[in-house]
């Protein structure tokens, strides 16, 4: 039964402009987005913008972005996620410019090298890294003429005003200025130029067009549907394609509700507040959220009434009656009630937590993709779903693996219309990974007799044996991870020969001392390392964890929480 999925209506589109055209024609009054004016407020004000509104925003400082004569030209953008980045972004690549997004977290060189090696003439920022870019401005190396602020009142002689070009565009569209309206889109051509992660060398830019992306948004559409009804909550960082292009591009396709978190400790409170019924986050998020909502029962006395009524949910599910939304209502306020899609990507999930999102009624979508790709390649269904897969290869997408073993194990390789136009100015890389159409993802997986996609870890990452025996450590950290009160873990070979199998492991120490008591590190050590040896049990000789190191600091990871393992091991 390969793949056998009855694929839902979606509306074509072949830009950005198409994209929000056809939204605001159908949903001009709906809220795109909301957000607080001063999160540090006690009694925060609320603004709210309509898809009509927010389309003026957009040809006002497109219309002035030309006037500056940026046509053609690369615009960088940096700051936190906000309604500011949304409208810049679009101004530029509706204006026929180049938009590109850098990692807020950057540091002053970092920013100052993606700065350069961009070639980007212009830089639209907000007023925290107003510094840097006076910094950079001062050592007249790169190429940039106008340096955009988000939060300044006036001009002066080194920066623009956001708000100040607003007004100007204004102004030239009230006098008959059509430029940017009429502005003529090549979907094939670069208009987004977006650098990877870098966890383990200088990242690389990818250049991805309009035309990448819009297909990545009907593919997954045929897959998802939202709706103009729902509220989805931004906390992964918009300069990341996984953000940029499932919150609030193919939210605009919908014409849905964009709330911005206030931040990674304010998450449980802006699901309430905002209402959220669709979150898109990282795996790590969600099981710190599932695991806070299990704490919160134990606490309260009523974890065998919730077992209980679970597995009578369940049963009535088989005959298709569907009570979970209502037996477990309280449950479910604490995440404000309304949430019921947890889409999910970078990395894998803990089954158990996949299953108790279910069990409560909220359906958990996982997806998988690359900056590479637009960046969705597979994801599952709202029908059909296998938990540890990663789902179904996307329609128009064509997933091979390559040399598989004699598990079927190989490197996933990909062809369509999502995937990059190259890196740019690297010919060399971009045909490592580009050939005859297939992108190489570096990734190992298999599929299944079904069509579902599986994962097993990153092709540099696989310890091989001198025996030729092959260990994927994710497969060793999500057992790992399973351990109470462990928060996170990296597993990797302390020696060449991969013979000393390693774990670092990262513990909650409240945790710890809520449930064995006031110890010293040695005792939570053997408390770890016991629960290792009942895993080692579980597991082929080749693979028993040998050794372990414990810590309450976090790994090192990016902003879109991916471990930097590589910085880790080091």
């Amino acid at each position: 039964m390969k793949n056998k999925i009855v694929y839902k209506n979606v509306e074509k589109i072949e830009n950005y402009r198409e994209l929000l055209e056809k939204t605001v024609q159908k949903y001009p009054n709906n809220i795109a987005y909301t957000y607080k004016k001063d999160i540090t407020s006690k009694t925060p004000e609320y603004i709210q913008k309509t898809y009509i509104e927010f389309k003026k925003d957009i040809e006002n400082l497109g219309t002035a972005l030309l006037q500056l004569g940026l046509e053609n030209k690369k615009i960088a953008l940096i700051s936190n996620n906000r309604y500011e980045w949304c409208t810049s972004y679009l101004s530029i690549t509706l204006g026929n410019m180049v938009v590109v997004p850098l990692d807020k977290a950057l540091q002053e060189k970092e920013i100052e090298n993606l700065i350069i090696r961009s070639g980007a003439e212009a830089v639209i920022y907000e007023e925290k890294y107003k510094e840097i870019f006076s910094n950079i401005r001062k050592s007249k190396k790169s190429k940039l003429k106008y340096y955009i602020n988000m939060d300044l009142e006036k001009e002066n002689n080194e920066e623009k005003s956001y708000k100040k070009l607003q007004k100007i565009g204004e102004k030239e569209i009230q006098q008959g200025n059509t430029e940017f309206e009429n502005k003529k889109i090549d979907n094939e051509k670069m208009s987004i130029m977006l650098f990877t992660s870098g966890t383990t060398s200088e990242p690389k830019a990818v250049m991805l067009s309009q035309k990448n992306i819009c297909s990545d948004i009907m593919a997954l559409a045929k897959y998802l549907r939202l709706y103009p009804t729902d509220t989805l909550l931004s906390f992964l960082p918009l300069h990341h394609t996984f953000e940029s292009t499932i919150t609030f591009l193919f939210g605009i396709y919908y014409g849905v509700t964009v709330a911005f978190s206030d931040g990674l400790r304010y998450i449980a409170q802006n699901l309430v507040e905002y209402k959220i019924s669709v979150f898109v986050a990282v795996p790590l998020v969600l099981e710190s959220v599932y695991k806070k909502l299990q704490k919160g029962i134990e606490e309260s006395g009523k974890k065998e009434l919730i077992e209980k009524m679970t597995k009578i949910s369940n049963t009535l599910l088989k005959c298709k009656i569907d009570i979970r939304r209502k037996v477990f209502k309280s449950v479910l306020d604490k995440l404000g009630g309304n949430l019921r899609i947890a889409l999910f990507g970078a990395a894998p999930m803990d089954k158990d937590t996949i299953i108790g999102y279910n069990n409560l009624g909220i359906e958990t979508i996982q997806g998988y993709g690359l900056t590479e790709t637009s960046p969705v390649i597979s994801a599952e269904t709202d029908k059909r779903k296998r938990p540890g897969s990663i789902g179904f290869p996307l329609p128009d997408i064509e997933v091979k693996i390559e040399n598989p073993n004699e598990q079927g194990i190989g490197e996933i390789t990909v062809k369509g219309p999502s995937v990059m136009i190259g890196y740019y100015e690297n010919e060399e890389e971009t045909k490592k990974v580009l050939k005859n159409g297939w992108f190489s993802t570096g990734d190992l997986g298999y599929l299944d007799k079904d069509g579902f996609l599986y994962i097993t870890g990153r092709k540099k990452d696989v310890i091989v044996l001198k025996n030729g025996e092959n260990i994927y450590p994710q497969e060793l950290e999500i057992l790992i991870n399973k351990i109470p009160c462990v928060l996170e873990s990296i597993v990797y070979a302390k020696d060449e020969e991969g013979r000393k199998i390693t774990a670092k492991v990262v513990y909650d120490e409240q945790l710890m001392k809520e449930k064995y008591g006031e110890k010293e590190e040695k005792e939570y050590y053997n408390i770890i390392w016991n629960e290792i040896k009942k895993i080692n049990e579980t597991l082929p000789l080749f693979k028993h964890i040998k050794e372990i190191q414990i810590t309450t600091k976090p790994l090192a990871k990016t902003t879109t929480q991916k471990v930097k393992r590589y910085e880790e091991i080091k």
